[in-house]
């Protein structure tokens, strides 16, 4: 039996990298968004950044990965610039309107560019994937054009949404960065972040606000979000990338849980079966 249970293992690794990934950045997004509700996105997120930053630099320390090329470095900057900025974007959809509808769109968003350039580059993806995006865009009609919706909600899926471009341009960096250490892939993107979101704090004269902007919330945010790269580019490294997109492209589904749980968000039928569609679509077009 034990050996066994050894034999397993390498096959058990990737997914439960995968799963852990799903449980750190669905759960990271929700405190993100309810910690965002109280202070500016942009000086939540530049705390989310240092939290992160300075963990991702505490486990660098104790490994001895080699740091990435020039070229892959400079790839992850550029990914987490993209997507640093758009993260502030994204907690501040979360903390406007419907967490549990603004995380499925934005991932099915990030999802969706990826594929679209796929298509570009590739040609036509599987018949899954062609199905995912039907699905999409039927959960996004249903979600956004369901009617009753307030002004604060309506602006939230608009910033969802764009957040969600930012998203792609991550991933899609972050593709061109090749393979490396998972914790300098994590920690690159996150000083990437840091110099996006930081010259917005700046640009607003908004650097004392750093000082009570939830520090402690916002570092347990950046910590959880980092861990979440790093396991997801674990899962990559150690399995097949198309299986690890496809499992940690669930996350949103945490996020949705969270909100209902702990703030009792409600739907109606019509756009519960939206987001049931988009949470569907998003692994759909991630496998394509």
């Amino acid at each position: 039996m034990l050996t066994s249970n050894f034999m397993l293992s390498p096959a058990i690794t990737p997914v439960a990298f995968s799963m852990a990934a799903v449980v750190t950045w669905g759960t990271s997004d929700f405190l993100g968004g309810f910690g965002t509700r109280r202070t500016n996105a942009f000086v939540f997120t530049t705390l989310v950044n240092c939290g992160g930053l300075a963990f991702m630099a505490l486990l660098a320390s104790q490994s001895h990965a080699a740091f990435p090329s020039l070229r892959s470095a400079a790839w992850l900057l550029a990914g987490g610039m993209t997507g640093g900025g758009c993260l502030a974007l994204f907690y501040r959809a979360l903390s406007s309107g419907s967490m549990g509808l603004a995380a499925p769109v934005a991932a099915v968003i990030a999802a969706g560019i990826p594929a679209l350039v796929g298509m570009i580059t590739q040609g036509l993806p599987g018949k899954l994937a062609l199905m995912g995006f039907a699905l999409a865009v039927i959960g996004l009609w249903l979600v956004a054009g369901s009617g009753g919706g307030s002004d604060a909600q309506l602006s939230s899926l608009a910033l969802a949404a764009l957040s969600g471009v930012g998203f792609a341009g991550f991933y899609l960096c972050v593709h061109q960065a090749g393979s490396g250490s998972p914790v300098w892939f994590a920690l690159l993107t996150r000083f990437g972040g840091l110099l996006s979101t930081g010259a917005v704090v700046l640009a607003q004269g908004r650097i004392r606000e750093l000082a009570n902007g939830r520090v402690s919330w916002a570092a347990l945010v950046g910590c959880l979000d980092s861990s979440g790269t790093m396991l997801f580019v674990h899962a990559s490294q150690t399995g097949r990338l198309d299986e690890a997109v496809i499992l940690s492209s669930l996350y949103p589904a945490v996020t949705v849980i969270l909100a209902r749980i702990f703030l009792a968000e409600h739907f109606s039928p019509r756009k519960l079966v939206g987001l049931l569609s988009i949470l569907a679509a998003v692994p759909m077009i991630a496998a394509g």
